[in-house]
């Protein structure tokens, strides 16, 4: 099993630095000691570098070289510094662009997004898309649509996307826009469909434990928001599945929920938890949901927000304080899961993933360790001894005689 080295955010000395954790070992710490930069924090008990892009960059080279597992997680979710907050580019208000368009570029618009529809990509999807060609055509409102070329789109990823500070998320999902837009323009110098996505950014998933995930349901009073955790955990869904299942969808005599059409337009079929069944009775029973099985106000959707904010107000009460969404009960489930012994594959079918690669993340985070393995020439030498009706212990050392 690899040695595992934690970074973090540190502030020290009035800047922003990486602490680099790890269980203390000789060889490991004369490895740390070794990379330019580092240096010891006597009252934060922790080796430590610059933050800045190109120490990252260098010292993720480094710790590989070295045969090391990182866990950078606590990095992705540090929070911004105030300066960081106020450079940031606040997008403007949509219905406003939408609004200072031409009638043209209204038709245009809505023509793309009937285009995206008959393609029968999901709502939210041309949601998104329909945004970023909003944006596009807001910036070129002065430009003939008969002159557009793939300058005006490389110009409009370089005033929009980079420089509002976009996700590398947001910059891919812009990209496919922007493909099928030009695919639906059909002009012959305006042609997006040899433009490349940015490389997705590979971040481990956190993961709480078996035990925090009893001490926040312990935490939740309200019933109707425990069932919905316990949901969210026990089916490893994903919020937008919860907030669609239907109370048809629950077979409680055979212990299953039904998810229909999740992401990727999937059904599959996921086990109920014997634990959380006499709490969802409890709870249909109490708010005699009537469509849904957790209803808003008047029988509508409930809603994702309302969601985060109770489970945030959960961890709090439970003394969690790691950064949790909803989508972290789905990585606990399965990162779990495996710690169990569950078969990868199963787990795949389980979480609704397209490609063994997507569920192969949770192999980095789950504590089964490898450790638990035995090592065949313990196994060889344990062998010999049962064999040998001596009962003489078999040494692997020679004896010499002198």
């Amino acid at each position: 099993m690899k040695p595992i080295i934690t970074l973090k955010p540190l502030q020290y000395k009035n800047k922003s630095q990486i602490a680099i954790g790890f269980v203390y070992n000789d060889q490991t710490k004369s490895y740390i000691k070794n990379f330019e930069g580092v240096a010891w924090s006597q009252s934060n008990k922790t080796f430590y570098v610059t933050h800045s892009k190109q120490t990252l960059h260098e010292l993720f080279t480094y710790l590989k070289k070295g045969g090391f597992y990182i866990d950078y997680s606590a990095l992705k979710y540090a929070k911004k510094s105030p300066a960081t907050i106020k450079n940031k580019i606040k997008p403007p208000n949509k219905v406003t662009l939408y609004q200072e368009l031409s009638l043209d570029q209204k038709t245009l618009l809505k023509d793309y997004v009937t285009y995206l529809r008959g393609k029968r990509l999901s709502e939210s999807t041309v949601s998104s898309y329909g945004y970023f060609i909003l944006r596009y055509l807001h910036l070129h409102k002065a430009v003939e649509k008969a002159d557009w070329s793939v300058q005006n789109i490389r110009w409009f990823i370089e005033q929009v996307i980079a420089k509002e500070h976009y996700s590398i998320s947001s910059h891919r999902q812009c990209v496919s826009a922007i493909k099928h837009f030009t695919a639906f323009c059909n002009l012959d110098n305006f042609d997006a469909s040899t433009f490349e996505r940015p490389k997705k950014s590979q971040y481990l998933p956190t993961v709480l434990s078996k035990e925090a995930i009893i001490d926040i349901l312990q935490a939740t009073k309200n019933l109707k928001h425990r069932a919905i955790i316990g949901l969210l955990y026990s089916g490893g869904l994903r919020i937008s599945e919860l907030l669609n299942l239907k109370l048809e969808d629950l077979d409680l005599n055979r212990n299953q929920i039904h998810i229909k059409q999740g992401k990727g337009r999937k059904d599959r079929i996921v086990g109920m938890s014997e634990v959380i069944k006499p709490l969802l009775m409890n709870y249909i029973y109490t708010y005699q949901p009537a469509y849904y099985v957790i209803e808003g106000r008047e029988g509508n959707m409930y809603s994702a927000s309302s969601i985060r904010a109770f489970l945030k107000q959960s961890c709090k009460l439970a003394g969690i304080n790691k950064t949790v969404t909803p989508h972290t009960l789905r990585h606990s489930f399965a990162t779990h899961m495996l710690e169990n012994g569950i078969d990868i594959r199963y787990i795949q079918e389980l979480l609704g993933h397209t490609k063994p690669e997507t569920t192969m993340i949770y192999t980095h985070v789950a504590q089964k360790s490898l450790m638990q393995i035995r090592n065949p020439l313990d196994v060889t030498v344990e062998e010999l001894q049962l064999k040998d009706k001596s009962n003489k212990k078999v040494l692997i050392s020679r004896n010499y005689n002198r």
